[in-house]
C-alpha cells in the first residue's frame, strides 16, 4: 500500500504510545518544531542534545526485527544522556525508509516505547522521507549546572566502568556479521549455546542506558563518557579533553562469561577494549569518592568496577598482571579511515 509521508508518520508516529504526553514537553508532533519547558530551580539548568545515526548494514542488519532496531536506536542515544548525568525530556526521530511497509513501521513504533517510557522521555518530532534505511535519532535532556563532563579528570583520580565489555562485538560475530575486529581476533562461535545466543542479541540490540547512575554520579564523579567507540579509544576521550594520561589495568577489565568462552583471555581483554557499542559508562573519581559510587551503583543494580588510575601526560595506555606496559595492536572502531 501507497502511504505519504503525512500518513506514515499521523497513523504509526503521532499518537504511537511513545509519543506519550509530558510535563516537559509543551508541543510534540505536528509543528515545524517540538517545545520544552525547563522547570525552575535555583540553579543552573542546562539543555543537552545529543543524536546518533544507525545505517542498514553498517550498524545493524537490514533484515534485523524492526522492533529490535528501533529501541537500539533509542537506547544509544539515551546512554549519552547517561553519561552527561542528565534527565531525558523527549526525542525526534529521521526515518529514511526504501518503501512503505505497515507491518514493518508498527513493529519498529512499537520498539520505541517501552524504552522511551521506562526512561520519561516521549517522541516529539522528526522527518521521513524515502531512500535507504538509516535511522536518526536526536535525544534531550537537562542537567543542574553542567553535569558531567568530559574535562574534569585529575591526576590520582581512579577509572571506574559499568557493567560488563566486549560482548557486543562478540555479538556482531555470533550473528556471522563482519567487525572491525575480525582481522585481530578468532571468535570461537561453536562454544555458544542458545542461551548464549541470546544473551548475545540482547547485549547488541537491547543495551541497557545507565540514565540513573550518570544522573546519581553527578556531582560525585570527576569526568565521565560512554563506552560507544570501546574502552581504549573513549577513555583517551577524557584524557584528551582533560590533558592527563591514564594507565589501564587489563586483568580488572569486567567480562562476561560468554565472551570468555568464545576468546582466550588476552584476547577478550582486547575485544573489551576495542570492540565499542557496549554504551557502558566510564567515570573517573577522586579516590575517597569510590566506596560512596561502589555503593550507589549497587543499589541500582549495576557493577562498578576499578580498571584504571589518571596519570600524567597524555594518552592511555595498558598493562598486565606483571604490572609492564602491554602494546595494543590496532585502536577503536573509525567510521572513516584510510586504507
Amino acid at each position: 500500500m501507497s502511504r505519504s509521508e503525512f500518513d506514515i508518520i499521523k497513523n504509526f508516529f503521532a499518537n504511537c504510545p511513545a509519543a506519550f504526553p509530558s510535563e516537559h514537553v509543551k508541543l510534540g508532533i505536528g509543528d515545524d518544531a517540538a517545545q520544552f519547558t525547563l522547570p525552575h530551580s535555583s540553579v543552573e539548568l542546562r539543555f543537552n542534545v545529543s543524536m546518533d545515526t544507525l545505517a542498514a548494514d553498517v550498524h545493524f542488519p537490514a533484515d534485523a526485527n524492526p522492533g529490535l532496531i528501533a529501541n537500539r536506536a533509542l537506547a544509544v542515544n539515551l546512554s549519552d544522556l547517561a553519561a552527561m548525568g542528565a534527565t531525558p525530556l523527549g526525542f525526534t526521530l529521521g526515518l529514511t525508509l526504501p518503501r512503505s511497509d505497515d507491518l514493518w513501521l508498527q513493529q519498529f513504533a512499537d520498539g520505541l516505547t517501552a524504552l522511551a517510557t521506562k526512561h520519561h522521555c516521549p517522541l516529539v518530532g522528526g522527518n521521513l522521507s524515502r531512500g535507504p534505511l538509516h535511522i536518526a535519532v536526536q535525544v534531550h535532556g537537562s542537567t543542574q549546572g553542567e553535569g558531567i563532563q568530559r574535562n574534569g579528570a585529575a591526576v590520582g583520580d581512579i577509572v571506574v566502568v559499568s557493567g560488563v565489555l566486549g560482548d557486543a562485538v562478540a555479538a556482531l560475530a555470533s550473528f556471522a556479521l563482519p567487525t572491525h575486529l575480525d582481522t585481530l581476533l578468532e571468535f570461537d562461535l561453536g562454544s555458544l549455546n542458545d542461551e548464549d545466543r541470546t544473551y548475545l542479541q540482547r547485549a547488541y540490540y537491547d543495551p541497557e542506558p545507565r540514565v540513573e547512575l550518570g544522573q546519581a554520579c553527578a556531582g560525585r564523579v570527576s569526568a565521565g563518557i560512554d563506552v560507544s567507540d570501546g574502552l581504549l579509544a573513549d577513555l583517551g576521550h577524557i584524557c584528551a579533553a582533560s590533558g592527563v594520561g591514564a594507565v589501564l589495568e587489563l586483568q580488572r577489565l569486567p567480562i562476561s562469561s560468554v565472551l570468555n568462552k568464545m576468546l582466550a583471555t588476552k584476547k577478550a581483554q582486547l575485544a573489551a577494549l576495542l570492540g565499542g557499542d557496549d554504551y557502558e559508562l566510564c567515570f573517573t573519581l577522586a579516590p575517597d569518592r569510590l566506596a560512596e559510587a561502589q555503593a550507589i551503583a549497587a543499589e541500582l543494580g549495576v557493577p562498578l568496577t576499578q580498571v584504571g588510575v589518571i596519570e600524567q601526560g597524555s594518552g592511555v595506555r595498558c598493562t598486565g598482571e606483571d604490572g609492564e606496559t602491554v602494546a595494543i595492536p590496532r585502536s577503536a572502531y573509525q567510521h572513516f579511515h584510510q586504507e
